[in-house]
């Protein structure tokens, strides 16, 4: 080993969903995008770009999609951090709020990102375990520690946390900063948000990359107490001035402006999803309720990882874990109904022929 390497930061990166190449027959519902295209005001915000605009740095502030989130959420544009999606900001809010020598606390079942960035950063954590039905215990939360992070609901499980178990975990933490990652919030479950009058180190960060179908364009935010988004922007200045681009504050500002067609698509997939459980339980498979827009099962006799090998196979893709506890599970996004029926309908002849 050549000396330099002794001075490398070594780090088991984050695997995201496999992104195969399109095909005719694909049916992609391994990384819980969202299945319909953006809102038509994004279309029409992308033909007045001019090219003659790519030569010019963006503004550093994203002031417009600043201000389209603080009037979409009734809050003050200093309440509001963006990035380059979620990822982004829950990175800079780890290495903003997250220097303590006490461990942060997250779930042993969550975004398996978290444990990514606490080893990248050197931020110590600790695994909180989730009960046998996969929930979150408020209890387990109320020990010394260096900040909390969840994500509600959680991923990959799809279980909502009510507002009253968040607040739990709040009151028992008033000195370190508690961060809600509500990427799938508009799915089905209650954001944090209206609790942000009551705990100032209460950080929630949300996303245009699922309900809002902006995935390619990474955008994602973060809502709390002035002071914490002052502290973040700090941090973002000392790290990369211009991070998020032209394109992407434009197509930002014009999808949250087209708040009917956003609750749109999400009904849409929410009437899937609900109608899929019933497919899927008629199956043999087994999940608990997804407040997600993606569900979380496992089949009563056929192994996960033999189902996700002949659905590969078949170009239908899904997303499986290879870890203690959730390695007989697959998560199964929420596409349009014609895509679901296509996976039913697969189901049913593998499960025919395995059974035989």
């Amino acid at each position: 080993m050549s000396k330099w390497e002794n001075n490398v930061r070594r780090v088991v990166p984050y695997v995201a969903g496999e992104q195969p190449k399109n095909q005719p027959d694909m049916v992609k519902l391994n990384t819980n995008e969202n299945p319909y295209p953006p809102s038509p005001k994004v279309a029409e915000a992308l033909q007045k770009i001019s090219i003659d605009d790519m030569r010019l740095y963006p503004d550093p502030a994203a002031t417009d999609l600043v201000n389209a989130i603080a009037e979409q959420y009734q809050v003050k544009p200093s309440q509001v951090f963006v990035g380059v999606g979620s990822d982004d900001v829950l990175a800079m809010a780890f290495q903003t709020f997250f220097n303590s020598d006490k461990p942060i606390l997250f779930p042993d079942i969550t975004y398996s990102f978290y444990d990514v960035w606490a080893d990248c950063f050197r931020i110590p954590y600790r695994q909180i375990p989730l009960d046998e039905n996969f929930a979150i215990n408020p209890a387990d939360y109320a020990q010394e520690n260096g900040g909390i992070v969840f994500p509600n609901p959680n991923a990959p499980t799809g279980l909502a946390l009510s507002l009253d178990v968040i607040e739990e975990i709040l009151r028992s933490n008033p000195d370190v900063v508690v961060i809600v990652d509500e990427a799938y919030v508009d799915f089905g479950a209650e954001s944090a948000l209206s609790l942000l009058g009551r705990y100032e180190n209460l950080l929630v960060v949300q996303t245009f990359s699922k309900s809002r179908a902006l995935a390619g364009m990474r955008i994602g935010y973060a809502i709390g107490n002035e002071k914490l988004i002052s502290f973040l922007q700090d941090v973002k200045y000392s790290f990369n001035s211009y991070t998020m681009n032209r394109t992407s504050i434009a197509l930002g500002v014009a999808a949250v402006e087209d708040e009917a067609y956003h609750q749109q698509i999400v009904q849409k997939i929410v009437e899937t999803r609900e109608w899929s459980k019933e497919e899927l339980k008629k199956r043999g498979f087994h999940f608990a309720d997804s407040s997600s827009n993606f569900i979380f099962a496992r089949h009563e006799t056929i192994p996960a990882k033999e189902l996700f090998e002949a659905l590969r196979e078949k170009h239908i893709y899904v997303r499986y874990f290879n870890k203690p506890r959730i390695d007989n599970y697959l998560r199964i996004t929420i596409g349009t109904r014609e895509q679901m029926q296509k996976l039913f309908d697969f189901l049913d002849r593998y499960i025919t022929a395995v059974s035989a």
